[in-house]
């Protein structure tokens, strides 16, 4: 034998001598054992894939509650920002139709301020808000401020709005600023 067929022999003694000594040391498992063994495995793997199934979806339906929430606070900030804006601008509308309540304006003068008055309306209804109609009407003080009270005339009744001092306004279904009104009231004395 030449040296490099010993090698060989001497390798493939080796290569069975070790795979011998495997098979010694492990047992061969019966089949149904082995398949036992697998199905067990797949259980367990099927359980913990279920188990971060359920949890991505929990992460999603926290996530899609979180996006829910940040979206309302956002809009609740856009909107007490708008209604400080509009409560800033009313004034100037107040301003505006007492201006128009004087007779001694000039025509010009009185035209321009009504054009302005109409802008400002118009822009104040683009943004929601609406004048609040209390006048003849019973007094809610939920959208009305009575600032003072005046005894009622014939035909009208009691806790009536006579006459309105300051318009109020309502954004939305929310008051952005309560009327400012005289109301009808019997005084006793």
């Amino acid at each position: 034998m030449t040296a490099k067929e010993q090698t060989m022999s001497d390798d493939q003694t080796l290569r069975t001598g070790t795979d011998e000594a495997r098979s010694a040391e492990e047992p061969a498992a019966p089949p149904a054992q082995e398949e036992a063994d697998l199905q067990a495995r797949l259980d367990a793997a099927n359980a913990r894939a279920e188990e971060n199934y359920n949890k991505f979806l929990l992460a999603m339906a926290d996530f899609e509650n979180y996006k829910r929430r940040m979206q309302r606070d956002i809009e609740a900030i856009v909107t007490a920002h708008r209604r400080v804006l509009l409560e800033r601008l009313l004034p100037v509308l107040d301003n505006l139709e007492r201006a128009l309540r004087y007779d001694a304006a000039a025509d010009g003068l009185r035209e321009g301020v009504e054009r302005t008055l109409r802008g400002f309306e118009a822009v104040l209804a683009g943004e929601g808000v609406r004048p609040i109609d209390v006048k003849d009407k019973p007094f809610d003080p939920r959208v009305a401020e009575a600032i003072g009270t005046v005894e009622p005339q014939e035909g009208v009744g009691e806790d009536v709005v006579v006459e309105v001092a300051e318009k109020g306004y309502t954004i939305g279904d929310e008051v952005l600023r309560p009327a400012k009104v005289i109301v009808s009231k019997r005084h006793e004395g």
